[in-house]
């Protein structure tokens, strides 16, 4: 198999080369999306509450698995432009056996402590029955989700990001029927939806290990030996990604705390829709960016400095054009958006409207924030990759969490995105111009 990754750039070529990261993550964005209007609209809005009650425990797995991810992909990358196959693969495989150990050492713990873990991530009374229906599911799948994602980033570098593209589509297929047939045909409520989305993951999960076993293909399975320190080297290169995720579940409690005080149970049911319409929304900018990095990784280690620079200039160039795109999308479909999710007549519907269209904004600047960590984290420089996504994630969130509603109520916590994004891409260009000597581009 041709390694595509060393192929010269266009403008058109890159397009093509991450089109199909492009497409699997619109579309994982658009099934999941779909789990929460099944959920809204056959279950009832305290189960969508519930649903973003619990998301911290999910982001942490998923921030487990992206960080193991993106960190060991880059180092796999680079190995491959190197010319040093068989260390590829076994760091590889290495780093696969890692990440399902932790699956499951997750998956023990959190089921042990699952009670005090719900009531900590702020439920109600109400709203505790749900909680539990949808993460004791969650838990039970956690080694089988933490596998899918890891294929999900490694088939690119193995050079079959079409099969990367058809997994998840073949996954999100599986969810939605599911959806149906749990929830409005067996009425299991919650857990039908959490376990169609478990059987959605497992799913492409499975057809990557049947792919990874295969020996003629250009990344697979093989012997390998424990390497603590490649371990680290990939948590700490992709520290930036885990960052993310620790941090969106921090400030997904904090939304939902500050919207119990503000508005209740209907807050965190508005805040809940807002998330999942920036999920549809940014998801092509994390699609390119996972699509393009493992081709910086390559270029970096070959030391093909003419590449580079290509690469990061045409990025730059499409992550503006969207974020223009996106914007002016979701300004014009608010409405369409919304009401996907609930009634136009309800009192959920008005709040999140309000919402969206102030929190919209953020859609004009957090491509370039998303971008500006993922290129750090495929030059292996995990440190700047994690600064950037802590200031944009965490720090000025919270900064702006403590600030805004105190002065502008309800108002005030829809712009804490923007204003957390604005603060942060300062800081993004500014890397990115400081280190364009040190890397070449």
């Amino acid at each position: 198999m041709d390694n595509s990754l060393g192929k010269k750039v266009t403008f058109l070529s890159l397009i093509k080369h991450t089109f199909p990261t492009i497409i699997m993550m619109v579309f994982f964005s658009l099934y999941t999306i779909i789990d929460g209007v099944f959920v809204s609209r056959f279950v009832g809005s305290n189960a969508l509450s519930s649903i973003n009650i619990v998301f911290p425990v999910v982001n942490i797995i998923l921030g487990i698995s992206i960080m193991l991810a993106t960190g060991g992909n880059a180092i796999v990358a680079k190995l491959m432009g190197e010319g040093k196959d068989k260390d590829a693969k076994e760091g590889f495989t290495l780093i696969i056996i890692t990440a399902l150990a932790i699956g499951i050492f997750i998956t023990i713990i959190s089921l042990i402590f699952i009670k005090p873990i719900i009531y900590a991530l702020g439920a109600t009374e109400v709203l505790y029955k749900y909680c539990y229906s949808y993460l004791f599911i969650m838990m039970i799948f956690s080694p089988i989700i933490i596998l899918k994602c890891l294929f999900d980033y490694f088939l690119i570098s193995a050079g079959a990001p079409k099969l990367g593209l058809l997994c998840t589509i073949l996954g999100g297929i599986t969810n939605i029927i599911l959806d149906y047939i749990f929830i409005v045909k067996f009425n299991m409520g919650i857990a039908g939806a959490s376990l169609a989305t478990c059987i959605g993951y497992a799913f492409p999960a499975i057809i990557g290990l049947i792919y990874f076993l295969n020996k003629k293909n250009i990344l697979h399975f093989t012997k390998t030996k424990f390497n603590l320190r490649l371990i680290l080297k990939s948590c700490g290169n992709g520290s930036s990604e885990m960052v993310t995720q620790i941090s969106s579940a921090v400030t997904t409690y904090l939304y939902n705390i500050v919207m119990i005080k503000f508005l209740g149970e209907t807050g965190v049911a508005a805040i809940t829709i807002v998330l999942y319409s920036q999920l549809l929304l940014i998801s092509a900018h994390i699609g390119f960016t996972s699509g393009v990095s493992p081709r910086i990784s390559y270029n970096y280690g070959n030391d093909n400095k003419i590449e580079l620079k290509k690469l990061v200039k045409y990025s730059y160039i499409f992550i503006l054009i969207f974020s223009i795109v996106s914007f002016i999308f979701s300004r014009a479909f608010s409405t369409s958006l919304v009401g996907i999710f609930t009634s136009k007549s309800s009192e959920v519907y008005n709040i999140t409207l309000n919402g969206f269209n102030i929190f919209a904004y953020s859609f004009l600047i957090c491509g370039i924030n998303i971008f500006a960590s993922g290129m750090f984290t495929a030059f292996s420089n995990g440190k700047i990759s994690a600064i950037i996504s802590l200031l944009r994630t965490f720090i000025f969130f919270i900064l702006g969490i403590i600030i805004l509603p105190f002065f502008m109520g309800v108002d005030g916590v829809w712009l804490v995105v923007p204003f957390a994004e604005i603060l942060t891409l300062m800081f993004s260009l500014y890397y990115t111009y400081k280190f364009k000597n040190t890397y070449g581009y």
